[in-house]
């Protein structure tokens, strides 16, 4: 079997290589040209943007309808077809310009998100990890000795103690008579130290 030829030059299967040409060299800055459609669509939505539209319009109308009929550029018998112009080509304008925003805005508002997600993530982490610190510590007390189990322990010893002492043999005096034990009466046996 024969290798199939390679065809050069207008390959269908073959990748054209780009080349620069004029719109390649007039590309504004994504970032400034977006900085700038952002302060347009900021401005344009303000009541001062508003207030002056309508006072350009005013006059425009006042001007080429009040005004001698030589003096006038958009005859009111036209329809002010100029001016209806001119806020076509305003509108055609500003509604690319909303949008270009609005897609800026809702980037940041995705990145914003991700971030919120991120930390609430790392909060949940963190909430977790204390929630099984707390756990352990919990379940370590329990098999820590309390103040009230301590003193019970504490007196069952000294009861064993005194007991003791009053079965042992208590030795004789040089006289040969045994002295009286004398058992410690019920306050001082509970009289014991504050752990």
């Amino acid at each position: 079997m024969s290798e199939p030829r390679r065809r050069h030059g207008n390959a269908l299967d073959q990748p054209r290589e780009h080349r620069p040409g004029l719109l390649d060299r007039f590309r504004p800055n994504p970032d400034s040209f977006g900085r700038m459609t952002e302060g347009f669509a900021r401005f344009m939505g303000t009541p001062q943007f508003l207030l002056w539209m309508t006072v350009f319009v005013a006059v425009w109308l006042g001007w080429n309808t009040l005004a001698p009929e030589s003096a006038q550029f958009d005859p009111r018998a036209l329809n002010f077809t100029l001016l209806t112009l001119m806020l076509s080509l305003q509108a055609s304008y500003a509604a690319p310009l909303l949008l270009l925003a609005q897609n800026r805005q809702d980037d940041r508002d995705r990145v914003t998100q991700e971030e919120d997600r991120r930390r609430a993530q790392q909060n949940l982490a963190d909430t977790e990890y204390l929630t099984r610190e707390i756990a352990a510590l919990r379940i370590a007390l329990r098999e820590v000795a309390t103040r009230d189990f301590v003193r019970s322990e504490l007196r069952s010893v000294l009861e064993e103690i005194l007991d003791a002492q009053d079965e042992a043999p208590v030795p004789e005096d040089r006289s040969g008579r045994r002295p009286a034990r004398r058992r410690p009466s019920a306050p001082e046996t509970r009289e014991i130290p504050r752990v």
